[in-house]
């Protein structure tokens, strides 16, 4: 794990960890012991002043009874705050996993973009000297052979933006996995064949495992436990108080009983007047509920649109992959063509140079549609929590 943005999560779920174990830490006694020395002098009118010190050894025991379930429910809070932190650190594992495998992809088709405008420049350049040899010959007019080298220098940009893609794409993986971006990570130029098609009635309770689905309902569960202790702040608190200890001159003595004193007292604490303190929290916790809930919805919804938006989409690109394909194949066979007939005098030079362009273009969207297919399907996993 090198990612820091993983890192980050997988620490905020210690932090929601530990804090459950602190809010739940009311429910134990809470033992203290207070050791320590103390000397005074005392005055006294015609005797002088007297001067004693004493150690102590002193134990204070607080505990409240959580006899309505007050502290018990603030703990079930943040055992679900904990819980749904957990879920999001497995959404940031899934989400890192689907970035990292698009970035891939997107590296891939970017390095088979660069391989294609190099070979459409030397494609170009090939054309080029054949407008250069019959300007020569008198067969070519000098408005052909500055259109072809206009055309060749088109195509020199466009590789240039092609190979500044790459290194822009490389880089954004590398960050993905924790490594300095130098732009020096190796990988192959090759996309894969499209993905089989999704079977039909992808079943929704796959939606149920959906880490944020499960991360917002363990939400929606802390808000009403922290709403129902918030209620339970209005009944009256049993608090059981204990004190003991030694308190002697000599150091010696502390550890004899006989010095030893205690006191044990039970008492009951009921809220009157709290300047609406409580009233106030018990309202706040309501409406941070009813936000839980709605956040909930919102975010089942929106897990139901992305699932048919992915599945939509995937037949859409189906068929635009097809169709581009169909297209790749007619572009070469009519660059063929059209070199031919440019050779024998049969069409004009901007009829040659339109070929070129457009198989440069069909090649390029063709492999832009490739990487959506596989882009989308990674999509249409993440939507559904994991695969299909």
């Amino acid at each position: 794990m090198s990612n820091y943005d993983l890192k980050a999560a997988a620490a905020r779920v210690e932090v929601a960890r530990e804090q459950a174990r602190i809010d739940g830490a009311g429910r134990w006694p809470q033992l203290v012991f207070t050791p320590g020395y103390e000397r005074a002098q005392v005055r006294s009118a015609g005797f002088g002043s007297t001067e004693f010190g004493a150690f102590e050894a002193l134990f204070t025991l607080d505990w409240e009874l959580d006899i309505w379930g007050r502290i018990g429910a603030f703990r079930q809070a943040s055992i679900h705050e904990a819980t749904a932190t957990e879920a999001d650190f497995h959404a940031a594992r899934l989400s890192l996993a689907a970035r990292t495998a698009q970035a891939y992809f997107e590296l891939a088709e970017a390095r088979l973009q660069a391989e294609v405008a190099e070979e459409s420049i030397r494609d170009r350049r090939t054309i080029v000297e054949l407008v250069r040899g019959r300007f020569a010959r008198g067969l070519a007019r000098g408005l052909d052979l500055r259109l072809a080298l206009t055309d060749l220098a088109n195509a020199e940009s466009q590789l240039a933006t092609a190979r500044n893609r790459v290194q822009t794409v490389v880089r954004l993986l590398e960050v993905l996995l924790g490594r300095y971006p130098a732009a020096d990570l190796a990988t192959e130029a090759l996309l894969p064949a499209p993905p089989a098609p999704v079977p039909a009635g992808v079943p929704s309770e796959l939606l149920e495992r959906r880490p944020d689905l499960v991360a917002a309902f363990d939400r929606l569960h802390a808000a009403d436990f922290r709403l129902e202790s918030a209620r339970k702040a209005l009944l009256p608190r049993v608090a059981l108080t204990a004190t003991g200890g030694t308190r002697s001159p000599a150091l010696t003595e502390l550890v004899d009983p006989r010095a030893a004193v205690w006191n044990v007292a039970i008492g009951l604490l009921q809220p009157l007047f709290t300047g609406g303190r409580i009233t106030g929290e018990i309202r706040l916790n309501r409406a941070l509920a009813e936000e839980a809930l709605n956040l909930y919805r919102r975010t089942a919804l929106n897990a139901f649109r992305e699932v048919e938006q992915s599945l939509a989409a995937e037949e859409w690109l189906r068929e635009q992959e097809r169709a581009l394909r169909e297209a790749v194949e007619q572009t070469e066979a009519s660059r063929k063509l059209a070199i031919y007939s440019y050779r024998h005098g049969f069409i004009e030079i901007l009829t040659l140079l339109d070929s070129y362009r457009g198989t440069l273009n069909a090649q390029s969207a063709h492999l832009a549609v490739k990487r959506q297919l596989l882009n989308n399907r990674i999509g249409l996993y993440l939507a559904l929590g994991g695969g299909v």
